[in-house]
């Protein structure tokens, strides 16, 4: 049932992009681990990682063209969600430095012992984990999407009022996490980074699967907007976008649809 729903919703353009991505995320690791340095053809490792932040933003860029393209919902707060998956899985890296820090506290990172923290913060706990961290990087930017989702939607914020609110809680958040005494690294943020499931993050060959990895979660996430645009869904979602009133008056729960489709790509972004 799910591969015939993927395959209906895909026309030639999306076709394209995705053997465009797959081949990308095949052919730059390859070039930059088999071909000798200095090659024309080679992909320097820096080029391999800031082209995997480019694929990082272009899910971001999805999550965008969906609720606002498809919904009509003008969020201003991506950034917000975007970041607390990246902390998330950055607090499991940072757990995974363990005696290697500067300070070489098996337990603190290095910041919280400049800091004289006491002892490591409730919330820090289980990031030590991988699957941990892997179901926070989900879990959490979902849960405050659904939250935040459920109190404007319900109140029947709209327009130009919920992009507003969704900046302030992106501001809000942004101050909270510069304090140093909130537990995330303050304006230095996370750093240092060393390992991943046991390989070396500056490795060429980690930063190469990393990459390729970045591209199937693009894949990925291309395939469920596309099942979304494409499906009755979708068509009540631009319904929402163009006469959200008259979607109300044919018996539609509206405030449900924003609420679906706010927290799938979020918590998707997340991801």
């Amino acid at each position: 049932m799910m591969p015939h729903v993927l395959t209906r919703s895909l026309d030639r353009s999306a076709t394209v992009f995705l053997i465009v991505v797959a081949a990308v995320g095949v052919l730059i690791p390859l070039s930059n681990l088999l071909l000798p340095a200095g090659s024309m053809l080679q992909v320097p490792t820096y080029l391999v990682a800031l082209f995997g932040k480019y694929v990082c933003y272009a899910i971001l860029a999805l999550a965008i063209d969906l609720i606002w393209g498809y919904c009509g919902i003008l969020s201003l707060g991506h950034g917000a969600f975007f970041a607390l998956g990246g902390y998330a899985m950055g607090m499991y890296l940072m757990r995974q430095i363990g005696s290697r820090g500067v300070y070489g506290n098996p337990i603190l990172p290095d910041f919280m012992v400049f800091l004289n923290y006491p002892k490591l913060p409730w919330y820090w706990h289980g990031f030590d984990m991988f699957w941990f961290a892997a179901l926070m990087v989900l879990l959490v930017p979902g849960l405050l999407a659904f939250c935040f989702g459920w109190l404007a939607f319900r109140s029947r914020v709209t327009g130009v009022y919920l992009s507003i609110i969704t900046q302030a809680m992106t501001y809000a958040l942004l101050l909270a996490f510069f304090r140093n005494d909130f537990g995330f690294g303050g304006n230095n943020g996370l750093t240092d980074f060393k390992d991943i499931l046991g390989f070396n993050v500056q490795a060429d060959g980690t930063r190469a699967a990393l990459f390729l990895l970045s591209c199937l979660a693009l894949i990925i996430a291309f395939l469920i907007c596309r099942a979304v645009v494409t499906s009755k869904l979708g068509k009540v979602l631009i319904a929402v976008r163009d006469a959200e009133s008259r979607t109300r008056f044919l018996g539609y729960r509206v405030e449900s649809y924003k609420l679906f489709v706010f927290t799938l790509l979020l918590e998707e972004e997340g991801r």
